[in-house]
């Protein structure tokens, strides 16, 4: 009889954010192994119930949020209802999710489900919430039988990693071979991409625009080169008329707004050099700059103390890592490989070799499995 697990993430595919990915990625790499249901918000105010991938995915509606926290009043009922109806031997939580996390520490108090605490990353920016909710991590860590953390980096860099260091397993993210494939018609808009701007270093960088994704000093990087750049931005978000407007004056860059896979796709394969300016812990791993790698594109990338994001890219290895913040730094960094072909080539061929060697779906699966679950 195949064992059960009862995932729960803070929300779930067709959901688009790295964890919900991620959480979708542990599902599908033991869904021949268990039997599976994941629990999480609906991104609406109704209850909803719906299959993926196969697996139930129970929604609890979400009323309000609270610090990018979803609130839900029916979500303790239905968490106890599907813990005491699926009976699962095992629970797998994708933190951060405080209010949830509340719950769940009620529902495991007095029974013995396997509890393995899914480390995404810590809560670094909302300073409140981080004070409030100490005495919940040491809870959740303590009743924890195993924490899987997203690189070797994060265990060494958090302090609420440092206390369990016996209980973490690390299990690197991973990116889809799949999803990677290039077909003629992004070849063809590549090529559109590099002709429009042919004689130019072509950089590119991909993100939510919000603080942590530190845009703003790619920016101000980009006001140090000279006109043989070409900067394109993707992606849109709180931050995306403040950006605009820093970078008003400056034709090197343009912003795509938000866009299509494929052409997102495209804007990768025709680059020189990939952009990944993020500047604090909430960057834990880096799954774009991951992909990235694959398709062969050096990346520069800022120090971060503690995130997964200097252990995605090797510094001087697979790209170059620059002080973080030190906006004179990045632009050097990016002139030095606009200079070097040879070097680009060189990092990108490192760096497309260590996504296939250690951050693909297959390595992913392999070390799910190896969390003795």
């Amino acid at each position: 009889m195949m064992k059960k697990i009862l995932h729960i993430s803070k929300y779930y595919y067709p959901f688009s954010g790295g964890t919900e990915q991620i959480a979708r990625d542990c599902v599908n790499a033991l869904k021949d192994e268990y039997e599976q249901k994941v629990i999480a918000f609906n991104d609406g105010k109704e209850d909803v119930n719906d299959y993926v991938d196969g697996i139930e995915v129970i929604r609890c509606g979400c009323f309000a949020k609270i610090s990018a926290q979803s609130l839900s009043i029916s979500y303790k009922k239905r968490l106890h209802n599907v813990i005491k109806t699926f009976k699962p031997d095992i629970v797998i939580f994708h933190y951060p999710n405080p209010f949830v996390a509340h719950f769940i520490l009620k529902e495991l108090k007095n029974n013995d489900i396997k509890f393995i605490l899914y480390w995404h990353l810590d809560i670094v920016r909302q300073k409140l919430l981080r004070v409030f909710f100490k005495s919940q991590n040491r809870k959740l860590l303590k009743r924890a039988d195993k924490v899987i953390a997203t690189s070797p980096n994060y265990i060494e860099g958090s302090e609420w990693l440092q206390s369990v260091k016996e209980k973490c397993v690390v299990v690197p993210n991973c990116i889809n071979e799949e999803r990677m494939k290039i077909t003629p018609e992004i070849e063809e808009k590549a090529h559109k991409i590099r002709k429009e701007n042919e004689g130019k270093t072509i950089c590119v960088a991909v993100g939510r625009h919000t603080e942590y994704k530190g845009f703003t000093y790619l920016i101000q990087a980009s006001k140090l080169l000279d006109d043989k750049f070409k900067i394109f931005i993707s992606g849109t978000g709180e931050l995306t008329e403040s950006l605009k407007k820093e970078a008003a004056n400056d034709s090197k860059i343009t912003f795509t707004g938000r866009i299509e896979d494929e052409d997102l796709k495209a804007y990768i394969l025709a680059c020189d050099i990939f952009c990944f300016p993020s500047i604090t812990k909430n960057e834990a791993f880096g799954v774009a700059l991951a992909e990235a790698m694959y398709y062969g594109k050096p990346a520069v990338t800022f120090h971060i103390s503690g995130s997964g994001v200097n252990y995605v890219c090797l510094d001087k290895v697979s790209g170059l890592e620059v002080e973080n913040r030190n906006v004179s730094k990045y632009a050097e960094a990016l002139l030095y490989l606009a200079e070097n072909k040879s070097v680009r080539q060189e990092y990108g061929k490192n760096g497309k070799q260590r996504v296939l060697d250690n951050f693909l779906d297959k390595q992913f699966k392999n070390n799910i499995r190896k969390v003795n679950l």
